[in-house]
């Protein structure tokens, strides 16, 4: 599908998606191989639309992948925490741009497909964990950059305590339609600036 692949990058360069990094990565990335099997009949994977997956969830649109990885200024070896793993792409495409990524995903069928798929895909270094995202990981913070791709009622505090000084989040916050939120951490302050409406699924809360 190599042509449609060239088409969605065109089409994200209108959109003005300029980080030339960000659009080799997704031109490289085989997007249709994160649509589990069951949901890839009558998919149109490369079109500028979330596609569902199974479980209530859907893999991000391509332009919001990425609009957030170019707002995230993706370097290799930054060390990245997601949260909502979902299919595996957004995390296949910071692997691409080499970052160390680790990923949270809490539905364990969806952790399952985003193993094999990320394997399948060659991203098998990404670090991937069947649990609660409101906890973060602590064990690997602290992070340079979060990307949550699914929206919370309010920014998680746990997953600010993770992040590193110095260090980016962006994520979707509230109920029905959301706002991106990027916040940027220093040693004194936590800056929030306010994005674009935008619409993901709600972020689940783990059992205690």
């Amino acid at each position: 599908m190599e042509a449609e692949r060239k088409a969605m990058v065109e089409e994200l360069r209108r959109y003005k998606i300029h980080d030339g990094r960000v659009l080799d990565a997704m031109a490289i990335v085989h997007r249709h191989g994160y649509i589990p099997s069951a949901f890839r009949s009558g998919a149109d994977p490369y079109g500028d639309h979330p596609c569902p997956i199974g479980h209530g969830q859907t893999i991000s649109q391509p332009f919001i992948v990425a609009y957030m990885t170019q707002r995230m200024e993706v370097r290799p070896g930054l060390r990245i925490l997601e949260i909502g793993t979902g299919s595996g792409y957004q995390a296949a495409i910071l692997a691409e741009l080499g970052a160390e990524v680790y990923s949270i995903e809490i539905v364990p069928e969806l952790a399952d497909h985003a193993r094999q798929a990320l394997a399948v895909g060659g991203y098998g270094c990404v670090q991937l964990k069947t649990g609660d995202g409101y906890k973060g990981w602590p064990e690997y913070a602290p992070f340079d950059a979060i990307i949550v791709t699914c929206a919370p009622g309010k920014i998680p505090p746990v997953l600010v305590a993770q992040l590193k000084t110095g260090g980016r989040m962006i994520l979707p916050v509230g109920s029905g339609v959301q706002q991106l939120v990027i916040l940027e951490k220093t040693e004194d302050d936590l800056r929030e600036i306010p994005d674009m409406y935008v619409r993901f699924v709600p972020m689940v809360r783990g059992a205690d």
